[in-house]
């Protein structure tokens, strides 16, 4: 499962979010994303847990808790296609 994670700290590691889910099962990836013209955390993330019980797991007890004095933001990614901010209509 892929799994949103915002709110972060911007001073939050790929290595802190890896080590904070995989105390419920394995983590086969986790990404901060970055802004790609100054490298700078755009405060959010994406962990990709294979078992999706552990991941729901993951989910039901990270979501609204504490991590580097933030309070994340912790559910189930979306697919990109179902991202309605980039398919309305500019004019």
């Amino acid at each position: 499962m892929n799994i949103f994670v915002g709110n972060l700290n911007f001073r939050t590691t790929e290595e802190q979010l890896f080590d904070l889910f995989a105390a419920f099962g394995e983590v086969t990836s986790a990404k901060i994303i970055t802004d790609k013209f100054s490298g700078n955390s755009r405060g959010f993330a994406f962990v990709e847990m294979p078992d999706n019980e552990e991941a729901q797991n993951a989910i039901n007890n990270l979501n609204e808790s504490e991590l580097d004095s933030r309070t994340m933001a912790v559910k189930e990614a979306l697919p990109k296609e179902n991202d309605n901010r980039f398919n309305k209509k500019r004019y």
